[in-house]
């Protein structure tokens, strides 16, 4: 049996590193289409047809008011708001007495929201809570949860106040996610940090027994019952 085989795998690791894509995030409920995109995004759909929220991620709005409320709301739910679902807190369970490493594409920060070490976590695709020069004068990025729950609170009509267009402190420049979608990505210190932190126990564990989980999907549900039962 293949559930059995892989607790084993886990139980007789010296050292188990994650690699988790989307579809770990979706298994917890972030679904980006269907029911949660009309509740969430009904206006969006209806004056633009919108299908689901990542083709709308890459909508060129006419302006920066509406393309924040648009925004605001994307980087809200799926960053903010808990996860529909225990399937993060049930990964941790499994791996909280291991020597585990986590790299993630996943940019809605669910790992160190469920109690994962943030000293274990490498970010490699960024993060839907940072903002970044949109043309980076710096290697720096910034917190934007405040101003994110203002442009949800202060929207109307599809629009953020004018005030609350996010401008970079050093230039003035507009602001975006610090998401990797091409060369002007950020890589900021915390991200450099990580990445020296995954060499690191890639390194320390090198003639180690090691596990690779490639976690994408929703077995992990499964997985976690039958290990347990």
């Amino acid at each position: 049996m293949e559930v059995e085989k892989l607790k084993y795998a886990i139980l007789n690791s010296d050292a188990i590193v994650v690699g988790a894509g989307a579809g770990l995030s979706t298994s917890a409920g972030f679904t980006y289409s269907g029911e949660r995109f009309q509740r969430y995004f009904s206006d969006f759909i209806e004056k633009y047809g919108f299908s689901d929220m990542y083709t709308a991620g890459f909508y060129s709005f006419a302006t920066e008011e509406e393309k924040w409320a648009y925004w605001s709301r994307h980087i809200y739910y799926n960053r903010y708001v808990p996860a529909p679902k225990p399937v993060y807190e049930n990964l941790l369970k499994l791996l909280k007495d291991k020597d585990y490493f986590v790299i993630t594409t996943n940019v809605d920060h669910q790992f160190q929201k469920a109690g994962f070490d943030k000293q274990r976590l490498f970010y490699t695709q960024g993060d839907y809570g940072l903002f970044q020069c949109s043309k980076p004068c710096h290697q720096k990025t910034y917190d934007n949860e405040k101003l994110i729950i203002r442009m949800i609170a202060e929207q109307k009509n599809m629009r953020i106040p004018s005030s609350l267009v996010p401008r970079c402190p050093i230039c003035g420049r507009k602001m975006d996610v610090n998401l990797r979608s091409d060369e002007t990505f950020v890589e900021d210190d915390g991200w450099h940090a990580a990445s020296k932190r995954y060499e690191d126990f890639i390194n320390k564990h090198q003639d180690d027994k090691v596990l690779y989980l490639d976690l994408g999907c929703a077995a992990i549900l499964q997985l976690y019952s039958r290990c347990h039962s």
